[in-house]
């Protein structure tokens, strides 16, 4: 008697768009990304690149034909000529005293502002934050005129502190903030609460230390910001050339004696902006979380 024994199903090729297909095409994706992100950068740093390419050569290189993306002359009296006829580093401290004073007091203000508006119940709250919001749509050049009165009847007009108080705090970094606050769950607060600790106390020990990427965006905006402004400073600095800032530096005095010379021009340019990188750097691994949790809520 024979016993027939059925055989088996022959196995079947996994499709391509199956599992086995998925790393594949998951790398092939990550690589598109990757090449896409250095385009990006490489076009991005490109004016950065040359201007670095401008401040370190000569000036008759400068105008040589043809396109060259190294120095042909490597020179440094792009910088020692305009350092030496004018107040350079006096330029770049008053910048700087002017930027860190101004960073460190908005970042203060809108932290526990933010804090306040998030966590704390009170009447008017929500319209007064809409007040807040509202403000910014109002153009700066708009009271410009009352505001340089009122640095007038202090006293202020030609002192560094009429460019630091004017410009300490900003409605912009309050609502970050808020919306950053927003996100810290309420049962954090209310256990440190349970434990004793004050209002202070649970700001500075529970809600600062999970503010980083926050501090670190605050930080940024109001030192860019601040390193940047030319309109006010020059409106409250002018009469004193001893208190100018880079940026008003770089286009009443140095831009109007070097006008052709852009290895000049480039070279202290160079220099102005070289605090924002080193900042920026610095910073750069808190910066698009900290941007990114201001969604969250």
């Amino acid at each position: 008697m024979t016993t027939t024994t059925a055989s088996a199903p022959p196995a079947v090729a996994a499709p391509a768009t199956g599992p086995a297909g998925r790393p594949y095409r998951r790398n092939r994706f990550r690589r598109l990304r990757l090449v896409s992100a250095v385009l990006i950068t490489a076009v991005m740093a490109f004016p950065l690149y040359w201007m670095l390419l401008t401040a370190f050569s000569r000036r008759d290189d400068l105008y040589a034909p043809g396109l060259h993306l190294w120095p042909q002359h490597f020179t440094w009296d792009n910088f020692s000529a305009p350092i030496e006829r004018f107040p350079v580093w006096t330029w770049f401290r008053n910048s700087l005293v002017i930027a860190v004073a101004v960073t460190a007091i908005t970042v203060v203000c809108n932290l526990l502002a933010g804090y306040a508006f998030a966590k704390f119940r009170f009447r008017g709250k929500n319209i007064l934050f809409l007040v807040l919001l509202s403000t910014m749509m109002i153009p700066v050049q708009a009271i410009m005129v009352p505001q340089f009165r009122i640095a007038t009847d202090l006293g202020l007009y030609g002192d560094l502190w009429a460019v630091i108080l004017p410009e300490s705090a900003a409605v912009f970094g309050i609502f970050l903030a808020r919306q950053f606050f927003l996100g810290i769950p309420d049962e954090l607060i209310e256990a440190a609460r349970i434990d004793g600790a004050g209002a202070l106390r649970v700001f500075w020990s529970v809600v600062l230390p999970l503010a980083k990427p926050l501090i670190a965006v605050s930080v940024l905006l109001a030192f860019m910001n601040e390193w940047n402004s030319f309109s006010w400073p020059l409106i409250v600095l002018f009469a004193n050339e001893q208190l100018f800032t880079m940026p008003l530096g770089l286009v009443t005095d140095l831009q109007s004696q070097y006008t052709s010379d852009y290895g000049a021009i480039m070279a202290i340019t160079l220099l102005s902006v070289t605090p924002i990188l080193v900042l920026f750097v610095a910073f750069q691994r808190y910066f698009v979380q900290g941007l990114a949790r201001t969604g969250l809520k």
